[in-house]
């Protein structure tokens, strides 16, 4: 690699698992964001983690962005943590040795809020920009135990503390973050996540479609889709329980990775959904095209999730079909406004609106979709989200830090 160019503002992104992006909602950000990049005053840097047997020494560089491998080992639930952690230390001493001035870390998600603050002076002596995007509630997820759950809070704390701007991508989480951490006068803005409508290259008659329709007998036009991780806060027994209470001559068709999945075999335990040829759990689907496909040709999509902010794939929805019901929690309404429909967890709730939706006339529907992909296109083209952090990198690199507080 060449030395580095000190005329330039360096900001290194730390939290996805890297580029090129494989997966995950902070990987296609963080592919897009240096993809579309315009401001060639901007020199990305993005921590890549690599298994032991995959890692080597040695920077590349992807979009023009300078990816750095973080050799992370099999340790459990503490690997995410683990990896934030070595890719701080590494951008500290990128900076430290190269001396960039007001350089910018960039977070993605609040995992390491006491290593942050063990570096805080540090930080500080070099002119660092402590930049942060929370993601969602993550000590409320039902897979973390009571003491994980009190670490996610503590971190959240200090993530919030010492950063110089939290960029949230949910007015919803900005609120929170306003509210509780009233205390330390938090510098947030809102961006939210990105999105795109491209139809599927796939045609209506090709074979790769046409055989997934014949394994799991779906029909085009006639089944409601679901794609989402596998877990409770996504509200799956909700979800699973109402549509076996309808009345629908439609399928539900759940993409979702199911290997060693205890939740699903909890589920199946519970509410015997085997019995219902309707309900379809079709495993995870990693073919993007046939993916995208099989959302297109849905009838409508059932959205579930209650925790986090602004969520990839309920972009893909709205951005795609026209008939979309939502979980009714303020991080899906805020998003969807009036170009879909929503439920709550109340018995029967969900069932009658999915009855609802059968007896909706086309033009009803239309019109939802109509709505749906004006808010998308407005407000989450990824062209537009990236110009906007562009903007937000480009003045915080200009502009004093934040004043710290000395209470948590």
């Amino acid at each position: 690699m060449s030395k580095t160019d000190t005329s330039k503002r360096h900001v290194f992104i730390i939290g996805s698992k890297g580029i090129p992006a494989a997966y995950g909602g902070f990987e296609t950000f963080v592919e897009k964001l240096t993809l579309n990049q315009i401001d060639s005053s901007i020199q990305y840097y993005v921590a890549c983690q690599k298994s032991p047997t995959e890692y080597e020494a040695k920077l590349y560089r992807h979009n023009g962005a300078v990816c750095f491998p973080i050799k992370v080992p099999k340790i459990g639930p503490a690997k995410a943590v683990y990896y934030d952690w070595r890719s701080l230390k590494w951008a500290i001493h990128h900076i430290e040795k190269e001396h960039i001035e007001k350089a910018v870390i960039f977070i993605c998600a609040c995992r390491i809020g006491p290593f942050i603050a063990m570096e805080k002076d540090r930080m500080q002596s070099l002119g660092i920009h402590l930049v942060i995007n929370p993601d969602g509630h993550e000590w409320l997820r039902a897979k973390w135990n009571a003491v994980i759950k009190k670490y996610w809070r503590f971190s959240e704390r200090l993530c919030v503390k010492y950063a110089d701007l939290l960029i949230c991508d949910s007015m919803n989480i900005e609120r929170y973050i306003q509210e509780r951490y009233a205390g330390y006068h938090p510098r947030t803005t809102f961006i939210a996540y990105g999105s795109e409508t491209f139809p599927s290259t796939l045609e209506d008659g090709d074979l790769k479609i046409s055989n997934w329709y014949t394994k799991w007998k779906v029909e085009p036009g006639k089944y409601y889709a679901n794609i989402a991780r596998l877990v409770p806060e996504n509200n799956y027994k909700t979800i699973v329980r109402e549509f076996m209470g309808s009345s629908t001559d439609k399928d539900l068709v759940i993409v979702a990775s199911l290997e060693g999945n205890k939740f699903y075999k909890r589920l199946k335990k519970q509410l015997h959904f085997e019995k219902d040829p309707r309900i379809k759990f079709v495993g995870g689907i990693y073919d993007q095209e046939l993916l995208k496909k099989i959302r297109e040709n849905a009838y409508g999509y059932i959205h579930g999730h209650s925790v986090g902010g602004t969520n990839p794939s309920l972009l893909e929805a709205l951005g795609t079909l026209d008939l979309n019901l939502l979980y009714d929690v303020g991080f899906n309404s805020e998003v969807g406004e009036d170009g879909a429909l929503y439920w709550g967890l109340e018995d029967g709730d969900l069932k009658e609106l999915i009855e609802k939706a059968d007896r909706m006339s086309r033009e009803e529907i239309r019109a939802l979709g109509e709505k749906a992909k004006k808010r998308i296109t407005k407000d989450y083209t990824w062209e537009f989200i990236d110009r906007r952090y562009e903007e937000e990198f480009r003045k915080i690199s200009c502009r004093g830090k934040k004043t710290k507080i000395d209470f948590i």
